[in-house]
């Protein structure tokens, strides 16, 4: 009489030696972290892409900049709009200082540059981890395969013949670490991939909205 052996995903993890359900375990936790700033991420770059898109369709409409000013001072700016804020802060300070034309200029533009290098930051913020998830959970997973599949040859060291019923059982539990490492793997490199696309599409926005200022700046001041 043969015992049939159960191979289902829940028994084989049961089953595994503790290093690897702790490999498991780790890839695991990588895993739903991961999830969780996919979707932050994917919240936080639609809400920049709105919001840049409603400010630039005030801002070239030909609306009063002290007004636009106003508008982002009161409110929670963010994006573009910050960078805008920061820019036509600065010009109005310097100018009503005193300063020359270009160090005015010069002064807006710096301001501009350093709030444009924030926003990008915090865009970018726990990028670096989803690309690390990507690149480093199919070799835990691997590791945990290799301790699984040495352990069932060592047990089989004992035996006179070994079958496949005996050797099926330890190699799958094995694989199995494989198959949670490439799960937290794939969705983490496809979002980096795509997050960092999106980040840079917006990037290349915020840098042409502060030329278009900056000109626009240097003629006010004429």
């Amino acid at each position: 009489m043969t015992v049939t052996q159960d191979l289902s995903i829940i028994s084989l993890i049961a089953e595994a030696s503790i290093l690897v359900q702790l490999v498991m375990a780790l890839l695991a936790g990588l895993s739903v972290m991961s999830w969780y700033w996919i979707f932050r991420k994917r919240f936080q770059i639609r809400q920049a892409r709105i919001a840049t898109d409603n400010f630039e369709r005030d801002f070239w409409s030909g609306g009063d900049l002290n007004k636009l000013y106003d508008s982002a001072s009161r409110g929670q700016a963010e994006g573009m709009e910050r960078i805008f804020e920061a820019g036509y802060r600065e010009f109005t300070k310097l100018r009503a200082k005193g300063h020359d034309h270009g160090a005015t200029l010069d002064g807006a533009r710096r301001a501009m540059r350093a709030t444009y290098q924030r926003e990008v930051d915090d865009l970018e913020a726990h990028l670096a981890f989803l690309a690390s998830v990507g690149s480093v959970s199919p070799y835990i997973g691997l590791l945990g395969t290799v301790w699984g599949i040495m352990n069932s040859f060592r047990g089989l060291a004992s035996v006179g013949s070994a079958t496949l019923a005996q050797v099926a059982p330890g190699i799958a539990e094995a694989l199995v670490a494989t198959a949670i490492g490439l799960f937290a793997a794939i969705p983490a490199v496809v979002a980096y991939n795509r997050f960092a696309h999106d980040i840079d599409r917006v990037g290349i926005r915020f840098e042409s909205f502060m030329e278009e200022f900056s000109n626009i700046l240097q003629r006010n001041l004429r």
